[in-house]
């Protein structure tokens, strides 16, 4: 299972001093403990989440978020307790990140705006962490053996070795050639997997021959500037059959239903998640073999900008676009394609063929109509055709990829 980590650094190679681009993605490796081995596991990560609580609490308490002066208050009493130096280094670094996580969305309005009552009762209560969270290992308490497919790492009760573990052949490649970083020990629904951070070399970037825009949307998840079509009728239906199976068993409250519940919580972000990685393959793909770029929208924020009745609120909170661009920009990267990152304002509402811009050309979600030129021509088509051109515009200007810093 391959998965991306929203961060891309640039090293420095030795050979001629040259730049060269650097992304990290993440390998997800899953385990094979053993009984008694997943008892060690278990009751470690346990441990170590119920210390990160603590170390929160003593956080929120002392108003000390850095993770420099938050180690003076906590890193002593972790050690005496039994918490080895790196992992305790780790556990006061996970929590600083969590709670500068949280101050963020604060900040952006995701909890409601200030002063509301659950933007001061989220602000006002310390951080807490499940017993199966994920925990951060490096190279100093976890190695790997790829000869013989096993870890070994710390644990409270000492190294644990000899702990097996499969992967793709893909995986496999990538972790022996490319340099690994950080990895998270994790807990899903009784299965343990480690997500080890891989340093992959980005192609070298093609100059385009122009630029295939890419229009996101609700009913149609994806339409190129080609004239490509990546419906989301399917996927809405998914989405909709799965909420009204929820309430189902959500009105039943019985034991079983509570455990099916739990079962298949996961299954709709698992499908989600495949269908993007398909279309993002897709996409890239074309612009790889027709030599071009791929401009998209810079939709960061859009939530808190689109008002929507609320029969199509939970339409548009469920729509994963962040995720899909992500997906876009990594695999572009791996390929050597420039992505740029354009304005999406007006693009619905702009004619590709005159300019003329005007809220009314936007007949419905699937017709434009310029009452200017009078074209008739798809809706998202047409705002394809203007994302491509606006990437263009926006390569010549930087002559390189425009993804936002800030943007995953």
């Amino acid at each position: 299972m391959w998965a991306t980590l929203n961060w891309c650094g640039c090293g420095l190679s030795l050979v001629g001093c040259t730049m060269v681009s650097v992304s990290k993605i993440v390998v997800r490796l899953k385990l094979a403990p053993s009984p008694e081995q997943a008892v060690v596991l278990t009751s470690t990560l346990r441990d170590l989440n119920t210390h990160a609580t603590w170390v929160a609490r003593v956080a929120h308490e002392q108003g000390v978020f850095r993770n420099y002066d938050l180690r003076k208050h906590t890193y002593q009493q972790l050690r005496e307790a039994g918490v080895g130096s790196q992992a305790a280094q780790h556990t006061i670094k996970k929590v600083c990140d969590a709670y500068r996580t949280r101050r963020a969305n604060l900040n952006n309005g995701n909890y409601g705006p200030k002063g509301s009552a659950r933007h001061t009762r989220i602000e006002s209560i310390p951080i807490t962490f499940r017993p199966t969270s994920a925990h951060p290992y490096d190279q100093r308490n976890l190695s790997l053996a790829l000869e013989a497919r096993t870890i070994s790492l710390w644990t409270f009760q000492g190294r644990l070795k000899g702990v097996p573990f499969t992967g793709s052949p893909d995986q496999l490649k990538a972790l022996a050639e490319h340099k690994r970083g950080k990895a998270d020990l994790l807990c899903r629904d009784g299965v343990w997997f480690l997500a080890v951070t891989v340093e992959v070399p980005d192609a070298p970037e093609i100059e385009p021959e122009g630029f295939v825009g890419v229009d996101l949307g609700i009913a149609n998840i994806a339409t190129t500037s080609d004239g490509q079509v990546m419906a989301g009728r399917k996927l809405n239906r998914y989405r909709r059959r799965q909420l009204r199976l929820r309430q189902k068993l959500q009105a039943k409250g019985t034991r079983s239903a509570k455990r099916l519940l739990k079962k298949r919580r996961r299954k709709e972000a698992r499908h989600a998640k495949d269908t993007n990685h398909r279309i993002s393959k897709r996409i890239v793909a074309v612009a790889e073999r027709t030599g071009r770029g791929i401009s998209l929208e810079d939709l960061r924020g859009i939530r808190g900008r689109v008002r929507q009745r609320r029969p199509q609120r939970v339409t548009l909170h469920s729509w994963s676009f962040a995720q899909l661009g992500a997906f876009i920009v990594y695999k572009a990267r791996r390929a050597g394609v420039p992505v740029v990152f354009v304005d999406p304002a007006h693009t619905s509402q702009t004619c590709a063929d005159c300019n003329h811009v005007d809220r009314r050309n936007r007949v419905d979600q699937a017709t434009f109509i310029c009452r200017s030129c009078c074209v008739v021509a798809h809706a998202d088509r047409n705002a394809s055709r203007n994302i491509a051109r606006r990437g263009a515009v926006v390569w010549d200007a930087g002559r390189r990829s425009h993804v936002p810093p800030d943007h995953p």
